[in-house]
């Protein structure tokens, strides 16, 4: 399926996960007192290792092409690496502090785009550390969770599934192109929010949020009338959210998660 940019967007089914018929979470479809919309890869999902595994092996990649003698190019440390990630520097640019001439800069781009979010890379991504528990709050509070990601659902669901996270989650809205997490379009991120919370007719998306860490997922957010929690934890600096005026910001999911069931307790008392 041709991914467009903008207008028409027209994702892959969504996967449901725990809104099964006959099953005991099935039943609780209608006492959802409320739905929470969840970017996947930053605020649930550690992507750093993999991002920094991606960059050292293009880089070797890259390296070793050519009949001429081997670049000498040296890699970041992974922390540098990830502090300019989170500040939006651009793969080029870390590409060349890397000793990369930038007459190869393309080619390294183009195999980190078809390496980055392929299996035997994925299996280097970790949840967060407050993921579980997070998740479970809102179980436990009958929280709707409704995952809106750029990555393909069956990733998302193998993912869940492999840490035991699947029974936490509604249903996974995603996409067929496994290159669009890394692309981050912010188009493709409204249109599929604006998707999926067309999908939730049987619950109140009234107070609903969407939590992300990203550009894409506050600007879908504020597009779709929702509030949105911004998380530090992911793939964007604190200074780089401030810029972007979401409702909260926060360092973690369960933070997030905490502050938004509060709200909701204190608005019903």
């Amino acid at each position: 399926m041709q991914q467009p940019t903008g207008a028409g967007f027209q994702p892959v089914s969504p996967i449901s996960l725990v809104d099964h018929p006959g099953t005991q979470a099935n039943s609780a479809r209608t006492s959802a007192s409320s739905v929470v919309f969840c970017d996947f890869d930053g605020p649930i999902v550690d992507v750093s290792e993999r991002y920094y595994r991606t960059y050292q092996t293009g880089l070797r990649a890259v390296q070793t092409k050519g009949s001429g003698p081997p670049l000498r190019v040296q890699a970041l440390p992974k922390e540098q690496f990830w502090r300019m990630k989170r500040s939006r520097v651009e793969d080029g640019e870390i590409a060349v502090r890397s000793g990369l001439p930038e007459s190869i800069v393309e080619t390294f781009l183009q195999q980190v785009t078809r390496m980055v979010n392929h299996a035997h890379l994925l299996q280097w991504d970790r949840p967060q550390p407050t993921a579980r528990a997070s998740l479970a709050l809102l179980k436990r509070h009958q929280v709707r969770l409704v995952l809106v990601t750029l990555r393909h659902p069956r990733q998302v669901e193998d993912f869940l599934s492999a840490h035991g996270l699947a029974a936490y989650v509604s249903e996974v809205y995603g996409v067929s192109d496994i290159m669009a997490a890394h692309a981050n379009r912010v188009a493709q991120k409204v249109d599929l929010l604006k998707h999926a919370i067309s999908q939730q007719s049987e619950f109140s998306t009234a107070a609903a949020w969407m939590i992300g860490d990203t550009e894409a997922d506050i600007i879908a957010g504020q597009q779709a009338g929702l509030s949105t929690a911004a998380l530090t934890c992911g793939t964007r600096s604190r200074s780089h959210l401030q810029t972007l005026h979401p409702t909260a910001l926060h360092e973690t999911l369960l933070a997030a998660v905490q502050a938004i069931i509060h709200q909701a307790q204190v608005k019903a008392a």
